[in-house]
């Protein structure tokens, strides 16, 4: 805790701190008034000015032991991970290394502290067992792929950690997010730069897909981060929380209403390998309890998101002419 004009400022430190979601959720603590400190491989675009970086790989036990006891931080924040369930079938080993035993790392180096921070591990909808309705956090835990699995183990390792040291660890499970910045290999930025593209070169063009009768509960990561920051201000440490729209669409409507911000024509080719091994129809989130217990629901529809990303690509396709 740091002292600035008098008054107390919590300091929240925060492992991936250079990915798509740290930037974001860097912007919102800062806003309500934190000390902000991030951690990462190396230093990215992401680390704002005024986040405090220090480099760390998660898997080396002893720095991310040294940099919790040099840091003290109030909170730990846990977003480094291997987060792509695509990505997760490729490298199903580093998954569970990265997800599972860069959190225990972390808990490890924390309950050794004479004061244990409090500290915020990210689930998945992934988590869950599919379903032909809406997600509560009541629904069966039963992942069907690598990603999935791992963020499983996380939650039974915080939950015992949590039993057993006493220590305050919260848990969220997030249904699909995304936004300005995040990679183009997650499918909505995909979408988007490709259709971008295509505008920005004045002719036609195709883009390439997977599966798109699949229908997904899209959030913009900007009501994301608020949920986290409001889940850590409530105290509620033993209480799993759902994060998400409340609305799902297939991504053939997603695409389509992309598309329609072009003026090109464009072709869609299904691409067979672009399907995940194993897909779930639908995923939607049912987020009465975070909206009964903390206020939160979403302010933003995923279709202005949309539209944000689809002309920040645009922008850069036509600086990169």
């Amino acid at each position: 805790m740091i002292e600035s004009n008098g008054l107390f400022m919590k300091k929240v430190l925060i492992f991936g701190a250079g990915g798509f979601v740290g930037k974001y959720l860097s912007e919102e603590m800062i806003n309500h008034g934190y000390v902000v400190e991030g951690s990462d491989m190396q230093k990215t675009d992401n680390i704002l000015d005024a986040v405090g970086f220090f480099p760390c790989n998660i898997l080396d036990t002893e720095k991310v032991a040294a940099l919790i006891q040099e840091r003290q931080p109030d909170y730990i924040v846990n977003l480094a991970a291997i987060s792509s369930v695509g990505a997760s079938w490729n490298m199903p080993a580093m998954t569970m290394s990265v997800n599972v035993v860069g959190a225990l790392n972390i808990l490890e180096a924390a309950k050794k502290l004479q004061k244990m921070p409090e500290i915020m591990f990210i689930g998945s909808s992934e988590e869950y067992v599919p379903s032909s309705s809406a997600t509560s956090e009541d629904t069966e835990l039963n992942a069907n792929n690598p990603y999935g699995i791992s963020k499983m183990t996380q939650e039974k390792f915080a939950e015992m950690y949590r039993q057993r040291y006493g220590m305050r660890i919260y848990y969220v499970r997030p249904f699909n997010h995304t936004g300005i910045g995040q990679r183009d290999s997650f499918v909505l930025p995909s979408f988007c730069r490709q259709a971008a593209e295509i505008e920005s070169s004045g002719k036609p063009g195709t883009i390439h897909v997977g599966n798109l009768e699949a229908k997904r509960d899209f959030s913009d990561v900007r009501d994301i981060v608020r949920a986290y920051r409001l889940i850590l201000e409530s105290g509620n440490y033993g209480t799993v929380y759902n994060v998400g729209s409340g609305k799902a669409y297939s991504l053939k409507d997603i695409l389509n209403h992309i598309i329609a911000f072009n003026n090109q024509k464009i072709d869609v080719v299904v691409d067979e390998d672009k399907y995940r091994p194993i897909d779930t129809p639908l995923v939607l989130c049912d987020y009465h309890k975070i909206k009964s217990e903390l206020g939160w629901e979403p302010q933003y529809s995923i279709f202005d998101t949309l539209k944000e990303m689809y002309q920040y690509y645009l922008q850069q396709s036509k600086k990169n002419k």
